[in-house]
């Protein structure tokens, strides 16, 4: 590894070493002690050099690892602005196309903009509270039944710490899903009933819309069904989004909360569960894309600083996650006949 023995006396700097490997693939050191300030110190010299510690318990004593620190594009906002106005144009075109109205296809765009976007910038403010760079939400454009792939930021600084990583995982599936109630609940209450007919689309509502309908769809008789008004079917995106985004795999959203709380070990087959449970519910494409990124990546860093765990009201809202995902749990919908 070049300036191995740079980065040996920067170590050696904060804490006392122990064992080292120079394999240029994988360096790290093994030191007999931990303070965060110490580390938070070492980290800003490297950065200086061009590379990224993290540190891990490593039996009873701690490892560092080291990462080149990747080159950092710049941010186009008129990228964002371009994709933005496109894929409002592509839900329109799929709310018009359920609805064949324009006001139905406004409604439905609005929702389902609204659910997404607000999913993506709270990541976005998530990361700006913990001083972690990031861009502002892309949305994807795309000739789909919801007229859109959704939306990403891209994170451009390491992740410094766990409770950060829960922050970052928690903060979009929670601020969208309490845009997606208040959709769900108006695009509900003006669904219609219609005869059952063959060829028609059908699924199982998740628990969270059964509730809800519960108290705001109207009653179907025996042989009728609820035909669910464009804004209902975003509010039934919004929680699909919400369950996909909150399955501990890999970097998913659930996947940050469940490596903020275990080890890079635990949280691999913590991932291999959630796979399985996504083919059962029968999302086979999203669960090959799990499987490609899982095995491709086969590991979750995690943040820089991995020893100190996340705080007790967090591992309270990693519950509180747990809970949403069960109630937005659904399987893919059917074709009766």
């Amino acid at each position: 590894m070049e300036d191995y023995e740079l980065i040996s006396d920067m170590v050696g700097k904060y804490f006392p070493l122990l064992e080292f490997n120079n394999d240029s693939d994988a360096p790290y050191f093994v030191v007999a002690n931990y303070s965060p300030e110490k580390f938070s110190a070492l980290r800003q010299e490297l950065d200086q050099i061009g590379y990224i510690p993290f540190i891990n318990p490593h039996d009873l004593y701690y490892q560092i690892k080291l990462a080149k620190k990747p080159e950092q594009g710049k941010s186009r906002i008129h990228v964002n602005l371009i994709l933005f106005v496109a894929t409002l144009g592509t839900t329109l075109l799929a709310g018009y196309f359920m609805g064949k109205s324009w006001v139905s296809a406004l409604s439905f765009a609005i929702a389902i903009m609204a659910i997404i976007g607000t999913h993506e910038t709270a990541h976005f403010m998530a990361a700006r509270r913990h001083g972690v760079k990031a861009t502002l939400p892309y949305f994807i454009p795309a000739p789909t039944m919801i007229g859109t792939f959704g939306a990403v930021i891209n994170v451009k600084s390491p992740i410094p710490n766990r409770n950060a990583l829960f922050d970052l995982g928690l903060s979009g599936p929670l601020a969208g899903l309490l845009v997606t109630v208040p959709v769900l609940i108006i695009g509900l209450s003006i669904s219609t009933i219609t005869a059952q007919t063959p060829s028609a689309m059908m699924f199982t509502p998740p628990l969270l819309m059964t509730i809800i309908a519960y108290f705001t769809a109207p009653a179907a008789a025996s042989g009728q069904m609820v035909y669910l008004h464009p804004v209902a079917f975003a509010g039934w995106v919004g929680l699909l989004v919400t369950m996909l985004n909150l399955m501990p795999v890999a970097f998913l959203d659930g996947g940050h909360i469940t490596r903020s709380i275990f080890s890079e070990k635990a949280h691999f087959w913590v991932s291999t569960v959630a796979i399985v449970i996504t083919l059962l519910l029968g999302w086979f494409f999203m669960a090959i894309i799990m499987i490609l990124v899982l095995y491709k990546s086969k590991i979750h860093p995690g943040a820089l600083d991995n020893v100190v765990p996340i705080t007790r009201g967090r591992k309270i809202m990693a519950l509180l996650a747990l809970v949403m995902l069960i109630l937005c749990l659904s399987p893919v919908p059917y074709v009766s006949l």
